[in-house]
């Protein structure tokens, strides 16, 4: 393990760095930077001001600068969520389902795009109703993943202080693997949206990688911990991801029906395997705090 401490050591220097404030706040702004620049250049375009190769690739609805920083805010989600994996399995899922609803909304304010400027319910009736899709089922997730934490019970299974050490070690390294993909599928959308002016969806490129990621926890998960228990848990979640997956990829309204089973199915697995652990529930501290854990674990997930 003594190799792989040199890129744990680069995943937690990253994983630093992205949390500081300081990078909270530069990104903030540097999103507000990018909404303004977005309604700019759609307006110059609008007014024909834009050089004939750069008015091929900019938009002529305002609705598109909204869309733009929604994108990128989604994008540092995902982010977000690499950092995330190698914390704990349950809040890994949960980020994605956060993630699902940004998409959802996101997916709103892109049927808005498609509009008219104003808006005409006559005209947009159709797109309209796939806002309403959208945001409603963006809505419900929401209100299921508030249960989906609320019944989270920490129900780790290794008490070896060196085992659970490479555990965490091992998902580190699946996580910075995670984020080198991270980087070259973003670099590859951008410059062949730059250059040939081919768009791709982003989102659902690495949803499909993150479901291989969430099967190789899996198979780690089942080398640290072989309990049942811990391998259905794990397993079903990655059911859940493979829901969310196919969710965006498909129209409308289908995408919205499909997350909300995504976020249900989600929801069922960590209440059945909160509320059925292998054995009877016994209480621990952690921290001076008295957490609820199934009988013969100790509190990492």
């Amino acid at each position: 393990m003594s190799r792989l401490e040199p890129a744990s050591n680069l995943f937690d220097i990253l994983h630093q760095f992205w949390e500081n404030p300081k990078t909270e706040r530069a990104v903030a702004q540097l999103l507000i930077v990018i909404f303004i620049l977005g309604l700019l250049g759609i307006e110059l375009n609008r007014q024909g001001w834009l050089p004939d190769s750069i008015a091929a690739i900019t938009p002529l609805n305002h609705f598109y600068a909204v869309n733009l920083a929604f994108t990128m805010l989604l994008v540092l989600e995902v982010l977000s969520l690499i950092f995330v994996l190698s914390t704990s399995v349950s809040k890994s899922l949960g980020k994605q389902i956060e993630i699902l609803t940004l998409i959802l909304l996101r997916n709103s304010f892109k049927e808005l795009s498609h509009m008219h400027e104003p808006i005409s319910v006559v005209l947009d009736f159709q797109p309209l109703l796939q806002v309403a899709a959208s945001g409603v089922a963006a809505l419900v997730i929401f209100v299921i993943l508030g249960v989906y934490y609320r019944v989270q019970r920490f129900q780790g299974y290794l008490n070896d202080p060196v085992e659970r050490m490479r555990y965490v070690l091992t998902k580190k390294i699946i996580a910075l693997v995670l984020f080198f993909a991270f980087l070259i599928i973003g670099a590859y959308d951008a410059v062949d949206f730059l250059v040939y002016g081919n768009r791709h969806d982003f989102f659902t490129t690495f949803y499909t990688v993150l479901i291989f990621a969430d099967i190789l926890l899996v198979l780690v998960t089942q080398r640290f911990m072989p309990s049942y228990h811990a391998v259905f848990r794990n397993s079903g979640y990655v059911i859940a991801t493979v829901f969310m997956r196919i969710a965006l990829s498909a129209p409308a309204y289908y995408a919205a029906g499909i997350g909300v089973a995504a976020a249900l199915f989600a929801l069922s697995v960590a209440y059945a395997t909160s509320v059925f652990c292998h054995g009877s529930l016994s209480t621990v501290s952690l921290k001076g705090e008295k957490r609820k854990t199934c009988s013969g674990a100790s509190t990492d997930d």
